[in-house]
């Protein structure tokens, strides 16, 4: 069974929502200049952790929208459903993970959530041990990129199911 099959009619299901707008025809300079941000910062990510911290902040901001398109991106790429499943409680299932990509996740969502009004310094500290600033400057604007599309997702309530992977790139 693939993620788009089934086991029951589809019709059974709860009928699709329909989406506020389509931001992206209406304010095309701010979707480029995000297309363009998501580009910049991509170049110095390890395209493994880009997808996992693309999924956990999605998670988070519960974007369906775009926990559907990293989640297929990231599956195509060769991530296991295993790991993807996992992230949601990756404190309990720290063994799927390298210590680099927990510093990762746990910067994710420290940068995700700001409860606290800023990200702690023993969060970013471990980040810091395991990306270099170069890296660590582009990790961190990935995860703001992806916090920025979330939020164009769910205020605009953005479909999901309909992403093939590699539509967006």
């Amino acid at each position: 069974m693939t993620t788009n099959e089934h086991s029951r009619p589809t019709s059974d299901y709860c009928p699709e929502h329909t989406p506020r707008m389509n931001w992206s025809e209406h304010a095309p300079d701010v979707y480029k200049a995000m297309a363009r941000l998501e580009a910049a910062s991509r170049k110095g990510t390890d395209p493994v952790i880009a997808e996992l911290v693309k999924i956990r902040a999605s998670q988070l901001n519960h974007c369906a929208f775009c926990l559907d398109m990293h989640t297929k991106d990231a599956l195509a790429a060769g991530e296991s459903a295993q790991r993807i499943v996992q992230l949601s409680a990756w404190e309990e299932a720290r063994h799927f993970y390298t210590p680099k990509e927990i510093a990762a996740i746990e910067l994710t969502e420290a940068v995700t959530v700001l409860t606290d009004g800023f990200v702690p310094d023993e969060v970013y500290a471990r980040a810091a041990k395991h990306f270099g600033e170069e890296e660590l400057s582009h990790l961190i604007a990935s995860i703001i990129t992806i916090n920025a599309w979330n939020r164009f997702a769910v205020s605009t309530r953005m479909v999901p199911g309909h992403y093939t992977p590699g539509d967006h790139r």
